[in-house]
């Protein structure tokens, strides 16, 4: 099996990312706090630091892996950058000008800005200020009709990816002057303004959730509430669109791994492979830890008694949903909520990532000694 390594922090994991040297994990146990583990050895954990600033529940963490700065955001409608000093993590408010929840937050990959996404239906897009010595944003709006649920830097440092439940995923540009640099070749994303929008999506009829771009930057990926995962080549004018459907329940956050292969998380509670094949169309390959790909007739059947029997609560039918789980190999019990790479950036490949989810597990998964079972994509 792929998994390595699974500790229950808490009763449920709202989100967690990852130190430089991946030795600390930070997460929040769906409260307002943000806990810091440190690894002792592969079975324990101690527990460092808590974070308490924010008054709702913290909803986006992600750590920066050049600057070792932690950036926060919470349903208090308020964001904080932590800077560790003389052993101390110190919080420094970001001004984000909301009036409704932030939900998720990315640093660029040149973590000179960061960007929110909010339920105010506009993205933050921050930096800091040296003379002021204070973070502060420059605001997309008008531009989604609902919550923004994810965002995505790509590779630029410019281009933005989100997705919001209005359905749609939409790509902006984020230049901003003095921050950023042009570049001096013609028709570079520099060119653009800020808050121009370059692509709009609108191949879901659902929720958009989990929107990532490949290593390269040539391709995009994201997930909608209807069982479906979208890959788009060429953003731009004329980008060209797949739709892959499955039967299984909806995905929540993706992860490429390469520029062939992605994996898929959600509320089926076990990472999904899929790959493009050698003319570019994706499909569904199978799940990590499962011994045959969930193809057949009699998988379907198996998942068709379990949800029928998660319905009406039958005990017979939940024997068959057991067996069907341990036949997947499940390691989490809940809905997994956000995949983090466990990889240096910008490498081509990822090699181990990490899972979180509402069972308060977190999980670390290798993929050295799969690479025969993925297939030549990986």
């Amino acid at each position: 099996m792929a998994v390595v390594d699974v500790h229950r922090f808490a009763e449920s994991i709202t989100c967690h990312a990852w130190s430089p040297d991946h030795s600390m994990v930070a997460l929040c146990p769906n409260n307002t706090e943000v806990h810091i583990y440190k690894s002792l050895s592969q079975d324990q954990w101690e527990r460092l630091h808590v974070l308490q600033k924010h008054d709702q529940i913290v909803s986006g963490i992600d750590w920066s892996s050049k600057s070792n700065k932690i950036v926060s955001v919470s349903h208090d409608r308020n964001s904080y950058v932590w800077s560790l000093e003389g052993g101390e993590w110190v919080p420094t408010l970001v001004i984000l000008r909301l009036n409704r929840a932030a939900l998720c937050v990315q640093w660029s990959p040149k973590e000179n800005k960061f960007a929110v996404g909010s339920g105010a239906k506009t993205v933050c897009i921050c930096y800091y200020e040296q003379e002021n010595n204070w973070w502060v944003s420059k605001l997309i709006r008008k531009r989604h009709e609902s919550s923004v649920t994810s965002v995505a830097w790509h590779p630029n440092n410019i281009l933005l990816a989100t997705t919001s439940t209005d359905g749609k995923c939409r790509v902006f540009s984020t230049f901003i002057k003095g921050v950023d640099t042009k570049d001096s070749k013609a028709g570079s994303p520099a060119e653009t303004k800020f808050g121009e929008q370059i692509l709009q999506l609108d191949l879901s009829y659902s929720w958009a959730f989990g929107v990532k771009w490949s290593p390269s930057g040539n391709t995009l990926a994201y997930v909608g509430h209807s069982s479906m995962i979208y890959f788009v080549d060429d953003v731009g004018p004329s980008p060209l669109a797949q739709s892959v459907a499955f039967r299984d329940l909806p995905l929540r956050d993706v992860l490429f791994i390469s520029e062939k292969m992605v994996i898929g998380v959600g509320y089926d509670s076990n990472p999904m492979v899929f790959a493009a094949d050698d003319t570019g169309i994706w499909s569904f390959i199978r799940y990590i830890g499962e011994k045959k790909a969930a193809s057949s007739n009699s998988s379907y059947s198996s998942q068709f008694s379990e949800a029928f029997g998660k319905f009406y609560g039958s005990q017979s039918k939940s024997a068959t949903a057991n067996d069907a789980s341990e036949s997947r190999g499940r390691v989490h019990d809940n809905c997994i909520n956000s995949i983090v790479p466990l990889s240096k950036a910008g490498s081509p490949k990822v090699m181990r990532f990490s899972t979180s989810g509402l069972d308060g597990k977190v999980a670390i998964w290798d993929l050295e000694n799969m690479e025969q079972e993925l297939g030549n994509q990986f």
